[in-house]
């Protein structure tokens, strides 16, 4: 039997910890097996700040998408992000000893081990080193040298850079859970795989994950990845500006955020009101939506603004490096009303939301296709580049994952024994199927019918 190649990505994000098992189907697209979510506990704009309460939330998530598709996972891709991202460009080259030679893989290798190498400030550690365009004995703007005759070898590159500490906590995490962790990605860049098509990155791209902790930023020129940051700010702030505004604790300000929160307060009218239930006997709150739509417009402005800096900073208004298909917003922020206009007004660029759908198998799950799982997606079709075997699938016949519940014991009363094997098939099966994961009050409830079952029986 051939072997599968299936691959798991884990995004430990500040709001959620997302598990992704999934494979390329025959048409090449991915076709999810399995997704486990779970709340993040122990993690602050992207960085790890409490490790038990991380590795609990790991592990349910990880055990929630063990159980939906019926592999174990061995190993997985993790995304980075965190306030501690930086991005430097740099340039090196090789001298190569017999010009004459074909310049291949190995030449390129060299090339980007060498500035694997790069002095790096104290406590920080090389994430990722993208090679941009080559440049062989002078000649410019190279995009895939291999093939070519040359004796200097010469590129720019992409250098992302990242806090080892925080590098090493998110490791250790994985570790403690159970898992190896075969690859470490930037999460903007595992976004902008899962939403961005290829036609959007030669024209010019600018791609906005708006997360819980952190906005991250990722954009493209050429088809090349030209400038990445990450933003120390996201959803979470938002809610914490409602609470605030509102008097109202955190639970209710993510609920009004979430369903009646807009971007655009004119979109309001003055007497649209909602009422919150106050606590513990005291009197219900009334909130204007015109007021939560100020408060949530003025933080997203300061979001989107603080991203725009950057967008310019890459140099957008060069008209060389113009990015001609604008703006894409994905993540959970990505799903307030009317910040689509809201962006496309402060920037004057061309917006659309992405949705992790283009590369998905026609047959996934809808909510799957939803902004949020945005970088989970990108993490797995970054294992599938890998080509590891990242989960194996688990054996209906293991005697842990199944164990076999026998019924209680009761007085032995002559039954028709058909009718015993009726209870036995219409409440045995169930639990046996649940991987051993069985309820009390189900079992309750069994144990019940038994015994009405065996007083009626004449």
């Amino acid at each position: 039997m051939e072997k599968e190649n299936i691959a798991v990505g884990l995004d430990i994000g500040t709001t959620k910890i997302v598990a992704m098992i999934g494979k390329k189907n025959e048409y090449g697209k991915l076709e999810i097996l399995g997704v486990g979510k779970s709340k993040s506990l122990g993690v602050k704009r992207g960085v790890v700040d409490n490790i038990t309460q991380t590795i609990q939330s790991i592990q349910q998530a990880i055990d929630e998408a063990e159980i939906k598709s019926g592999y174990k996972i061995k190993d997985v891709v993790v995304g980075i992000a965190g306030q501690h991202i930086r991005s430097i460009q740099h340039s090196d080259y090789i001298s190569r000893s017999n010009p004459e030679e074909v310049i291949g893989d190995k030449d390129i290798d060299v090339l980007i081990n060498q500035v694997h190498k790069l002095a790096m400030l104290p406590g920080e550690e090389i994430i990722h080193v993208l090679p941009q365009e080559f440049k062989i004995d002078g000649q410019s703007e190279i995009k895939e040298p291999i093939g070519m005759c040359g004796g200097r070898l010469e590129s720019s590159f992409h250098v992302v850079v990242g806090q080892a500490s925080s590098i090493r906590n998110v490791g250790r995490c994985i570790q403690s859970s159970g898992i190896d962790l075969s690859g470490l990605t930037l999460e903007p860049l595992a976004s902008a795989d899962a939403v961005l098509s290829q036609e959007e990155k030669e024209a010019g791209v600018a791609l906005i994950d708006i997360g819980g902790g952190t906005t991250d930023l990722a954009i493209f020129k050429d088809g090349i990845i030209r400038h990445t940051a990450v933003i120390p700010f996201g959803g979470n702030v938002i809610t914490d500006d409602i609470k605030e505004g509102c008097s109202i604790i955190e639970k209710q300000a993510e609920l009004l955020k979430v369903k009646f929160g807009s971007a655009w307060p004119g979109e309001n009218r003055d007497n649209e009101i909602v009422s919150i239930p106050g606590l513990r006997g005291r009197e219900p709150k009334e909130i204007s939506l015109k007021n939560l739509s100020k408060i949530i417009h003025a933080r997203v402005v300061e979001i989107i603004e603080q991203v725009f800096v950057e967008i310019k900073a890459y140099g957008h208004e060069d008209p060389r490096k113009k990015l001609i298909a604008g703006i894409v917003l994905t993540g959970g922020g990505a799903q307030l009303n009317h910040i689509k206009q809201l962006v496309e007004y402060i920037t004057g660029m061309d917006t659309r939301i992405g949705y992790p759908n283009e590369h998905l198998a026609g047959n996934s799950d809808e909510e799957i296709s939803s902004p949020l799982y945005a970088t989970a997606v990108g993490l797995v079709m970054n294992s599938i580049q890998n080509g590891t075997q990242s989960a194996i699938r688990i054996s209906v016949a293991e005697p842990e994952k199944a164990p076999v519940y026998k019924a209680p014991v009761v007085d032995i009363i002559e039954v028709e024994e058909e009718k015993i094997e009726e209870v036995k098939q219409q409440y045995v099966a169930p639990i046996e199927s649940t991987e051993g994961k069985i309820r009390r009050s189900f079992f309750d409830k069994y144990v019940d019918k038994i015994k009405e079952f065996l007083d009626n029986a004449e």
